[in-house]
């Protein structure tokens, strides 16, 4: 992978914790399920705050809510009960449209199964958002192109998906999830399609987006994976169970 522009180390920007603001804010979040005489209540009074340029891993077991937590956090679910701050806006509040929006404008995705369009090239596939987003040809092909050099695929930018390996289809995922300058990353178990060794590529590559300063926010039940982001919160049973500070190990210590 090409450098990223440098910023502020994960160090430093966990010391600088206090002057950063929060990109998102979850305020008494429930979801519930099913009907009023038999209620499933699926994730229950979250209270979670990421400040801007915070790398957090949600993890927990499978049933514990991660998937729900996932749907809201990316605005694809709205929740039952509760508020939910996105760079200030109370997103929980919105309409169908105005979530489309975000999504195109705030969030970058990043699937387990990659989701790329496989009749597209990689640099078609990257430039989708900025295609929607109404972005001139020349103005997003210039830009793609740097981001398709910085993921590591300058020579594979005209290949299609099943041209490609795993940890290349993850490689332009990434790429894709930061075309349009999003506010926050947001990865849905990222490695959990690759190999131990592909992994830890796609790690370093997190971790270099985020010591860029990017927010990154990763939902997984890896362990190991989750051991490699500087804060983790724990969920369980649709509560959040622990949520911890620690000094991360290097993505190379990740699937040794």
């Amino acid at each position: 992978m090409s450098q990223v522009a440098q910023a502020p180390s994960s160090s430093a920007a966990v010391n600088n914790s206090k002057s950063r603001q929060p990109i998102l804010r979850l305020v008494g979040i429930e979801k519930v399920y099913g009907t009023v005489t038999n209620p499933l209540t699926v994730l229950r009074d979250i209270k979670l705050e990421v400040q801007e340029g915070e790398y957090v891993a949600i993890i927990g077991p499978s049933g514990a809510g991660k998937s729900t937590m996932l749907n809201i956090l990316g605005c694809l679910d709205r929740p039952t009960r509760g508020a939910y701050f996105l760079k200030g806006d109370d997103v929980a509040q919105m309409n169908d449209a105005q979530l489309s929006h975000i999504r195109k404008t705030r969030i970058g995705f990043v699937f387990q199964s990659f989701q790329l369009i496989s009749h597209l090239s990689v640099l078609e596939n990257v430039e989708l958002p900025m295609f929607y987003a109404r972005i001139s040809k020349r103005q997003r092909r210039k830009k793609c192109m740097e981001i398709i050099e910085r993921v590591g695929l300058g020579k594979r930018w005209k290949h299609r998906p099943n041209e490609l390996s795993g940890g290349e289809n993850q490689r332009a995922a990434i790429a894709r999830a930061l075309a349009n300058d999003p506010a926050m990353i947001l990865a849905d178990e990222p490695t959990g399609n690759l190999d131990s060794a592909t992994s830890t590529e796609i790690m370093s590559i997190l971790h270099e987006l985020h010591d860029s300063g990017r927010t990154i926010v990763l939902i997984t039940h890896d362990q190991e994976i989750a051991a490699a982001a500087p804060r983790r919160v724990s969920l369980r049973d649709g509560q959040l169970d622990n949520d911890t500070h620690n000094q991360a190990p290097s993505a190379t210590e990740v699937h040794p």
